[in-house]
């Protein structure tokens, strides 16, 4: 009876982890992995219409006038069309810009050093204005205490600049210059630099009224509610706004939370950023440390199409009054790029976080440094993956070597357990005592094979998400037919390799005297393992790895102990 109700628990314990991770994909924005619902339709008018919200957007400030200024500045929407002005590409040696002379506007990136997970011909995209995609990053001037329409992200603007950063050129410079609008004149000028994803974005604001202005500076990003193309089913990354300060530190805001006007985040800073986060890649306004900024994150409403397709992260700074015929200037920075740890965290503080590791942040960093430190040195992320798991195992010797003992003692005492359960069979009070008595004279600890692993279950996770969250694995090669570490292998050798593996670790632990309880054994690995198959590449190869050192420590330290190493097949009878 005992039997039964542990393999009920046991079943019930595998069916509430399979609801768990479907609860979870739903928790982070992604379809249901098991028990998907019916796709939404999207009518052919949305994008469109999309468009048309991200052209009517208003612009979120500290006072009630900022909206109504902006509103009242936009321009004349038709028929659904996203107002635009003249489009200026401009190209670095790591960046393709689209600007949009309508505000001065950044409407597109490409990143020429990444390409898209099977195509690497084609340029990964982030900022976009496309019709599958709205994501765009703006800036403009409103009113502060006093009412006034000023330049914003809707204002026609003259552009000069180069537009090519050419051989020997460290960096190059783009104006966009904006008529007087209540007063106030903009000159916005973008700074890219060779090699950086890091724009510098200097506006100066002239005085040309005859008397003094106080106005107020907005920076913003806005993203439709999507996750990006390709992501996969089977693991979940975060999408969406994130808000840093030294006060609250990093914060993460869920799109849904937004649209249920429950986001938790700081509103009123001195320092930090806010960002639009996803799998890899970011965008982020930076504003220097000591300049006050009030922080909104809100949705776009969008009468008539999907409810949550916009969103918004903002910051208002205000600007001391200008005299008039003077002028002032606001620096901040604009980053648009990947997410590469030691790249961010030269920027500014904190902006290391957008690379999200979650909870296990303070094992991951280490794990990534080792990793990072071992691939100066073999110059190959796959073979790197493999020499952190085998240094891991190494620092871990020791306590692997309890548990395979504790295992090995299991096994060698099993055929007594066996004939004992047999023997006592319809007696399950006594087979319980039996049991324990068998336990104290050979000295097994049952749980002697199982505290040592758990010990390290938090690394290995920590370093799941190291390889999760790396950009530097897109598109990098290992061997053979794996061209990039960050996709699914193609042929599905790498998973069927974990699979095997899997299942020879499982027949060499001890079999469970319960018959029903081995098969559960056997059948929750075939599971899990189904899902490896759609993992990026790095992460099979890690759990490949990690299975085969396993199997290798068991077996010496078996044969050592005098318990030959023995495949416990199951019984499906």
């Amino acid at each position: 009876m005992n039997d039964i109700r542990r393999t009920v628990l046991w079943v019930i314990f595998g069916f509430s982890m399979v609801l768990l991770w479907d609860k979870w994909q739903i928790h982070n924005g992604n379809k249901p992995t098991f028990f998907p619902g019916p796709p939404t339709e999207v009518s052919a008018a949305a994008p469109a219409a999309t468009k048309a919200a991200a052209s009517d957007a208003s612009v979120p400030g500290a006072a009630p006038m900022a909206a109504t200024a902006v509103a009242n500045a936009a321009p004349a929407v038709e028929s659904g069309a996203l107002a635009r002005g003249e489009r200026i590409r401009v190209t670095t040696d790591v960046l393709s810009l689209e600007f949009d002379t309508l505000g001065g506007t950044l409407v597109g990136s490409e990143f020429l050093k990444y390409g898209e997970v099977g195509d690497k011909n084609k340029h990964v995209k982030l900022l976009d204005d496309s019709k599958e995609r709205i994501y765009l990053a703006q800036s403009g001037v409103v009113a502060g205490a006093a009412p006034g329409n000023f330049p914003t992200h809707k204002t026609p603007m003259a552009f000069s600049g180069a537009t090519q950063l050419k051989d020997g050129q460290d960096s190059l410079q783009l104006t966009f210059s904006s008529p007087d609008v209540g007063g106030i004149s903009v000159v916005k000028t973008y700074t890219l630099r060779r090699g950086s994803y890091a724009i510098q974005v200097n506006h100066a604001l002239s005085n040309q009224s005859g008397a003094p202005i106080a106005p107020q500076l907005y920076l913003q990003l806005l993203r439709d509610g999507n996750k990006p193309a390709g992501e996969s089913a089977f693991y979940s990354t975060f999408t969406g706004p994130a808000v840093y300060t030294e006060a609250k530190k990093y914060q993460k805001v869920e799109f849904a939370d937004i649209k249920k006007k429950k986001a938790d985040y700081e509103k009123q800073a001195s320092n930090g950023y806010i960002a639009m986060v996803q799998h890899y890649f970011a965008s982020a306004w930076i504003l220097p440390d000591g300049v006050s900024r009030s922080i909104s994150l809100d949705g776009v409403d969008m009468p008539g199409t999907l409810a949550d397709c916009c969103y918004r992260a903002a910051m208002v700074a205000p600007v001391e009054a200008i005299a008039p015929g003077t002028s002032r200037s606001l620096e901040a920075t604009l980053f648009v790029g990947p997410q590469e740890e030691k790249m961010l965290e030269a920027l500014t503080p904190g902006l290391e976080l957008l690379k999200d590791y979650g909870w296990l942040t303070i094992l991951a960093k280490p794990l990534y440094w080792l990793l990072d430190r071992l691939h100066s040195v073999i110059q190959n992320w796959g073979w790197s993956i493999v020499a952190l798991v085998l240094l891991l195992k190494i620092a871990f010797y020791w306590l692997n070597a309890k548990a395979y003992s504790s295992m090995a003692k299991m096994k060698a005492i099993n055929p007594k357990i066996m004939e004992m359960r047999e023997r006592l069979k319809d007696n399950p009070q006594q087979m319980q005592q039996e049991m324990m008595r068998i336990y104290r004279e050979e000295k097994v600890n049952p749980m002697g094979g199982c505290f040592p692993i758990m010990v390290q279950i938090p690394v290995f996770i920590a370093l799941y998400w190291v390889l999760l969250s790396t950009v530097e694995m897109r598109s990098a090669p290992w061997m053979g037919w794996i061209h990039d570490l960050s996709a699914p292998d193609p042929f599905f050798i790498l998973p069927v390799i974990m699979t095997l593996t899997t299942l020879l670790q499982t027949a060499l632990n001890p079999a469970p005297p319960d018959p029903m309880q081995a098969k559960l054994m056997w059948f929750m690995p075939l599971v899990f393992s189904v899902m490896f198959f759609f993992f990026p590449s790095g992460l099979v190869v890690y759990w490949i790895t990690n299975n085969i050192l396993s199997i290798a420590q068991q077996w010496i330290i078996n044969t050592r102990m005098g318990v030959p190493p023995q495949f416990n097949l199951p019984s499906f009878k």
